[in-house]
């Protein structure tokens, strides 16, 4: 099992989001975050004052998968986010020790998402 955290453009959410429910993963949490990566420092005028945007407002995505899943997740990211311009973003897989299901009790993989490797689709 792993946690994969995605760090996307806020207006690429929705494109993230379709190529992960088509690769069979829904269970997805979502953040407004702000970050400075490679991109450089924005200058704007605010009340006659120039002001230096450091940071950028994104989007973290968060979501614990099985084994099976993980590279389909990384590859759903890659094509929902990707835009090739300097601050599409970052993807981080974690391993998790522990997933439990409050409702009902279940653990590990079958806490996760209740989809079965057998949807997997060829990549």
């Amino acid at each position: 099992m792993k946690m994969v955290t995605a760090v996307i453009r806020p207006e690429r959410v929705q494109q993230v989001k379709e190529a992960l429910f088509q690769a069979g993963i829904s269970g997805i949490t979502l953040s407004r975050v702000s970050g400075h990566g490679g991109e450089q420092e924005v200058i704007e005028h605010y009340r006659g004052t120039r002001v230096m945007i450091e940071f950028r407002d994104k989007v973290e995505i968060r979501m614990a998968v099985s084994e099976p899943f993980v590279e389909a997740a990384i590859q759903a990211i890659c094509k929902g986010a990707r835009t090739g311009e300097v601050g599409d973003g970052k993807i981080f897989v974690q391993p998790l020790e522990q997933v439990y299901r409050i409702r009902t009790g279940e653990r590990d993989a079958a806490a996760l998402t209740p989809v079965t490797e057998t949807r997997l689709s060829p990549a």
